[in-house]
């Protein structure tokens, strides 16, 4: 059998730089879903800009101001975008860095491009500009009530916050999150919506249960060789843990998007042949993200299942090299 050419290789070779953003509202777990591609293509051709590095304030002068970060104005969104048409040429920049145990900003640090750039912020998605200059988009999009807990963990055992400063920020945010956040979901070529089981609002921060729906446009390239095939004969006799998939379609902002939905937790055996599918069309031999679990939930289905789109894209864009 002919040997399948990895794509690492072909991506480290490319003059290409590839530009993945995505975007959504702070604490809402853009990181977790383009976590696959970090950990498929590795830090030698994948790095990430953190977008809150482009604040325009720091955290007093915000308050001072009255102004949440969700406001363009708080954010320096013209040195973005021309860090990211250098970076996306091949040139280094001289990144911001934004300490958020502080609220205040860092000497800027050399920062070199790679071939893979995944951007992650709250304005992703929000110029002109900026949407021209990505590859592929996705908007993460939690459910209010999921985004608050998330956000309430994350700002006050690892920010600095006091749970009444979590309060009041996400009271300040609503505003904001509508009028400009919430818009860039009519932008995006993904759009992952993530909400409480169905199984159980507690199993959320129990055991990393959600229903999570991968929502994207009409693909016009082919895929093939995705195999996310059942085994029920292990689905009757072994498996312990309720799980279901869902497919629809449905509107979302200004379009309508095909939905997969997934909840619950599954043997890991379900992920590992999505995996032995992305190896067979990359050629990069093993990828076993989830290795050593029993079990996997919707989150890391999606992770992966989104992870194969981007990888499609990129390998069509190859062709057209």
């Amino acid at each position: 059998m002919p040997r399948i050419p990895n794509f690492k290789e072909i991506i480290a070779r490319s003059p290409l730089v590839f530009v993945i953003g995505v975007a959504g509202d702070s604490g809402s777990g853009k990181t977790t879903f383009t976590n696959a591609i970090r950990q498929i293509f590795g830090p030698d051709l994948v790095a990430t800009i953190t977008l809150d590095d482009y604040h325009r304030y720091d955290r007093e002068e915000r308050r001072r101001l009255g102004v949440t970060p969700l406001n363009p104005d708080a954010n320096n969104l013209v040195q973005l975008e021309t860090d990211v048409a250098r970076l996306k040429e091949g040139r280094a920049i001289q990144k911001p860095v934004y300490n958020h145990e502080t609220g205040t900003f860092g000497l800027p640090v050399p920062f070199a491009s790679k071939k893979i750039i995944i951007l992650e912020g709250l304005h992703t998605l929000f110029t002109p500009r900026l949407r021209e200059l990505l590859d592929f988009s996705v908007f993460v999009d939690p459910d209010p009530e999921v985004k608050h807990a998330w956000k309430r963990r994350r700002d006050t055992e690892g920010r600095g916050y006091s749970s009444a400063e979590v309060t009041e920020e996400i009271s300040l945010r609503g505003k904001d999150y509508e009028t400009y956040i919430a818009p860039q979901r009519c932008h995006a070529d993904a759009v992952i919506r993530i909400g409480n089981s169905r199984y159980g609002d507690e199993k959320g921060e129990a055991e990393n249960v959600y229903r999570i729906s991968l929502l994207q446009h009409r693909m016009d390239q082919k895929v093939t060789d995705v195999d996310l095939s059942i085994d029920l004969y292990s689905l009757l006799s072994f498996h312990d843990h309720a799980f279901m998939i869902e497919f629809s379609t449905e509107d979302v902002a200004c379009a309508r998007m095909r939905a997969l939905t997934f909840d619950g937790a599954m043997n890991y055996g379900t992920v590992r042949k999505l995996e032995t599918s992305i190896e067979q069309q990359t050629g990069v031999h093993p990828i076993a993200i989830f290795e050593n679990r029993v079990t996997v939930t919707a989150t890391d289905l999606v992770q992966l299942i989104l992870s194969w789109r981007i990888i499609h894209w990129r390998i069509f864009l190859q062709d057209r090299i």
